[in-house]
């Protein structure tokens, strides 16, 4: 056993020995298994901290389960398929400064390698070598023989089968839907093909035609409803504008607008350009109304935002009432315009409890906003949208739509607008720009005859549903998460036209897009086995999947049709049968939006209900030393950096201790310099332990003994229920700090002889979380076989000793109280006198106790009971004093300080506690409390002995 740990050295003979020795390659037998996945990574780039803990947690909680006695399949595969990686192939090649200097400062490669990368098959063949090597060195507890990359022509061969179902079911439609669309790869974009804003959700904006004459100038808004109380036009007169030909009507928009309008279904034709300036001071008609309004100037409106032209509702609008009360005191006659702008009337339109006529007003009053530059105008503005959208109604100006909840009003006023020809639905983004890998800005494309996944489906939306009903959601609160997703999301775009991929079995010229095929690939894995090993695939039927996965036909049949061994058809659909479903999906919690929610929607349509998944657990992000991380932009720690700088165990150790759930992760370079120094304790004590000749378990038990064997159940208990619920933190507090601590208490107070068992169980605890260093300590003598494979420590009930638990927390209490009372004073004792509490106030505590479980303690009625007690009513005088002091705690009351002999207790232990402080102790009761000079002893309670010290 080595004098100090070496990490480096430890952690490769580890991993060495448990890949020589199969350890992690689980086979069907008669234990009850249990089918762990995580995502597989996509191979665009080395795997990073956020990887590390989504991974980590999965490994940790799959060695859990094997210590419990689960057969645990922990299998791995990798993503390759879609358009970002021949994007980044052709961005290699061409020597792009931005890609270039992403993937050799954050990444890590050298020049001369990432010049060789210049194809999509040297790019998947490159980061799938790096990425299995990242997870080896950190040690994840993974069955190898099961990898795959979805290029792999036999996976290729598993999702046509997979989509001629869904084909067949009808989930698979055409159609013409707005996609976030590419335009140099001409291809629909997925979340794994955006490089920036991969947080944009499509909106549909309403786009309210007001009227120049012939012209129309289009505005977009998110609240229809405000048409009614528009006063004016803002238009930016630094902006080019263009006078456009949109169907059969003639559009004023910016020309930015005018891009995006060419990618929607409309007939689009480009007319003459035209300064902003000359626009401004022209009238326009509010197509609702009638009423005739102005166009203001105004510096603030994007051309890149919606039309570039923004309807102004000053009475509901902060920006905009700020924005008019600017101009109040400008000159404006350049534009034409001489009317006094005061003379303008806002028009109040909905009716909203706490405020009146015009909400923008009193907010912006309320919270003292300066003008539209101030940042407290955004507050404003957030402040009014939301009181209005959850309690306004409008008001009897809106005609039809009085008394309409504004939170109601959007869909059926917009319908009736465009049945009226007065409005359109244009597409925004949620937040731009949004940049695809390829370095090209994404736009919102009406795409016609588009392959269609279905998922607005009625029918399948409420068997998905029905389906979560019956999982576990870990953590719970996230189940409204997921079903809010689920009653969102709309149609997706399920094929392209370019990339990596598989070809729509009925449609070659199309091909599955990359999150279309990442839905059930948890089942290839009990396929890949036997593919890795051989087995040729590449063109097997329908047939085949449909007997492996649906049990549909018999072996014999499907080996005639292959050409397959019958036995090897057989056991490969054994093997599904034992291993499916899956029983923990665990990922980050970026992915419950789309993957996690398209991976239950397959799941549903694909396999009957027994083959459902039976569980999700999501977790947070990680950040680096406070700031957010980005593969694109920096901050980044990859796995492997981690690894190399840190050790794999320090590395696990951190990310599993600092936080748990859906809360992120900081990883900061003193947290885990601090998290190495525990390691470094741990190991030295354990190896001390080990090498401790005088360590006798045979020896009769002490109260101290008994004592630690008490908290070692404690943390046993708190533990094991912490990782069943995937809460790491929690269970790296109990079974490692908080058991430490106990450790040393043990040892400071002369244990010895259950230090043995309590490492055995101590390593067992902690294998799951830092497997090498709890290989390397059982393999010297702690245990047979692998600590990996150990039992996991079951808490013995027998041995929790709450007496002798009590009577250690009143030592350490009462140390901890001389040293306070030492350190406040200054003094240096010559002598401590204890004083412990008097009987009558036991039995004062005991009666608040009692009254207090039943909620509010009742001076009265506990007065009225004390007095009864004669123990109590001999001190008639200070009762009524104690008793208020405990009802005061009412809330915090317990009779921890109960059914324990202080006195006995801290007369047994005076040798201990005089060696502790170098001085003589004396310990006296109350009830017979001595000299007592300065009449200390009326201060002992219950748990608290009084203290006097010479």
């Amino acid at each position: 056993m080595l004098e100090s740990y070496s990490a480096k050295e430890v952690e490769a003979k580890w991993q060495r020995i448990w890949e020589e020795n199969a350890v992690y390659e689980p086979e069907p037998d008669e234990r009850q298994k249990f089918l762990l996945t995580i995502p597989y990574p996509y191979l665009n780039g080395n795997l990073h901290a956020g990887h590390t803990r989504t991974f980590t947690i999965g490994d940790a909680y799959a060695r859990y389960k094997r210590m419990r006695g689960y057969n645990v399949l922990f299998p791995m595969g990798f993503h390759a398929t879609g358009t970002p990686i021949v994007g980044l192939s052709e961005l290699i090649a061409n020597k792009d400064p931005l890609i270039w200097g992403v993937y050799t400062r954050l990444h890590g490669i050298p020049e001369e390698e990432l010049a060789s990368l210049n194809t999509p098959e040297k790019i998947v063949l490159y980061f799938r070598r790096q990425a299995k090597a990242a997870m080896q060195s950190i040690g994840y507890s993974i069955d190898w023989r099961r990898e795959f990359t979805t290029t792999d022509p036999a996976y290729s061969k598993f999702i046509e089968w997979q989509f001629g179902i869904l084909r067949n079911l009808d989930y698979v439609v055409k159609g013409s839907h707005p996609v976030r669309w590419c335009p140099h790869d001409k291809n629909p974009v997925e979340d794994h093909d955006i490089l920036k804003g991969e947080d944009a959700t499509i909106m549909d904006f309403s786009l309210i035609k007001f009227r120049m004459g012939d012209a129309i100038m289009p505005c977009a808004t998110l609240r229809p409803e405000t048409v009614f109380g528009v006063t004016n036009l803002w238009l930016n007169p630094s902006v080019t504008y263009v006078m456009a030909r949109i169907n059969d009507e003639n559009w004023i928009v910016s020309k930015e607008a005018y891009e995006k309008l060419t990618y929607t279904d409309r007939a689009v034709a480009w007319g003459a350009e035209m300064p902003g300036i000359e626009l401004i001071g022209k009238r326009v008609t509010n197509p609702l109304t009638g009423a005739e309004v102005l166009v203001l100037p105004a510096g603030f409106v994007d051309p890149d935002n919606g039309s570039g032209i923004v309807m102004s509702v000053p009475a509901h609008a902060p920006y905009d009432y700020l924005a008019l009360k600017d101009l109040y005191e400008e000159d404006l006659s350049q534009y034409g315009i001489k009317e006094d702008l005061r003379a303008i009337e806002f028009i109040s339109l909905i009716e909203s409890p706490g405020y009146g006529e015009f909400p923008a007003v009193e907010a912006v009053k309320e919270l003292g906003v300066r003008d539209q530059n101030d940042p407290k105008a955004e507050e404003a503005t957030k402040m009014v949208y939301r009181r209005e959208f959850h309690n306004g109604v409008l008001k009897p100006n809106t005609g039809r739509y009085a008394g309409v909840a504004v939170s109601k009003i959007k869909d059926l006023l917009l319908r009736d607008l465009i049945d009226r020809g007065i409005a359109e639905i244009f597409y925004e983004f949620s937040e731009t720009p949004v940049i695809c890998r390829c370095g090209t800005r994404c736009v919102i494309m009406m795409v016609r005859d588009q392959w269609f996944l279905e998922y607005s489906n009625p029918e399948w939306k409420g068997r998905v549903l029905w389906c979560l009903s019956r999982m576990n959601i870990i953590p719970p609160e996230f189940r409204v998460e997921f079903e809010n997703k689920i009653d969102w999301l709309k149609d997706k775009a399920c094929a392209r036209r370019k990339g990596l991929g598989t070809h729509l079995p009925w449609d070659k010229e199309w091909l599955i897009e990359s999150l279309g095929d990442s839905t059930i690939y948890m089942a290839y894995y009990i396929l890949a086995k036997y593919v890795n090993a051989g087995m040729k695939i590449d063109s097997l039927p329908p047939e085949f999947f449909e007997y492996i996965f649906m049990d549909n036909g018999d072996a014999a049949a499907v080996a005639n049709l292959t050409g397959l061994p019958e036995q090897t058809v057989q056991q490969i659909h054994d093997d599904f049968a034992y291993w499916y479903p899956v029983d923990l999906r665990t990922s980050g919690k970026d992915l419950v939006a789309n993957h996690l929610l398209f991976f239950l929607y397959h799941h549903v349509a694909i396999f009957p209900e027994q083959l459902w998944p039976k569980a999700i657990a999501v977790n947070g992000f990680v950040s680096l030393e406070g700031q957010k991380m980005s593969k694109s932009k920096g901050p980044l720690l990859t796995l492997r950096q981690a690894v190399a700088e840190n050790g794999a165990d320090v590395t696990r150790l951190y990310i599993l201790g600092n936080a748990e759930g859906t809360a992120d992760v900081d990883w900061r370079n003193d947290g885990v310099e601090a998290t190495h120094a525990h390691l470094d304790r741990f190991y030295n004590l354990a190896r001390e332990i080990m090498a401790d000749g005088s360590i006798d378990e045979s020896a009769e038990k002490t109260l101290i003994d008994r004592w630690m064997l008490s908290r070692l159940q404690r943390r046993i208990v708190q533990a094991t229920e912490a990782m069943e619920e995937i809460q790491t933190r929690r269970a790296l507090q109990s079974a490692f700090y908080l058991l430490m601590g106990d450790l040393r208490w043990y040892q400071r107070r002369g244990g010895k002889n259950q230090l043995r068992a309590v490492l055995s169980a101590w390593v067992r605890m902690m294998s799951p979380f830092i497997p090498h260093i709890c290989e390397e300590l059982w393999a010297s003598g702690l245990g047979e076989g692998y600590a990996s494979l150990a039992e996991w420590p079951v808490a013995d009930e027998s041995l929790i000793d709450l007496k002798a638990e009590k009577a250690e927390d009143l030592l350490e209490r009462t140390l901890n109280d001389v040293q306070e009372i030492v350190n406040v004073t200054g003094t240096k004792p010559a002598k401590i006198t204890l004083y412990t509490t008097p009987r009558w106030k036991k039995e004062m505590l005991r009666l608040a106790v009692a009254a207090a479980a039943g909620g509010k303690l009742d001076m009265g009625a506990l007065m009225k009971e004390a007095m009864a007690n004669p123990a109590i009513a001999e001190h008639k005088k200070d009762a009524p004093k104690y008793a208020q002091k405990l009802a005061k705690a009412a809330h915090s009351l317990s009779a921890e300080a109960l059914g324990l002999d202080e006195y006995e207790t801290l007369t047994r232990e005076k040798e201990y506690l005089a060696g502790a402080f170098g001085v003589l102790v004396e310990v006296y009761s109350a009830e017979e409390p001595g000299a007592d000079p300065k009449g200390k002893s009326r201060q002992a309670e219950p748990g608290r002995p009084a203290i006097y010290i010479e």
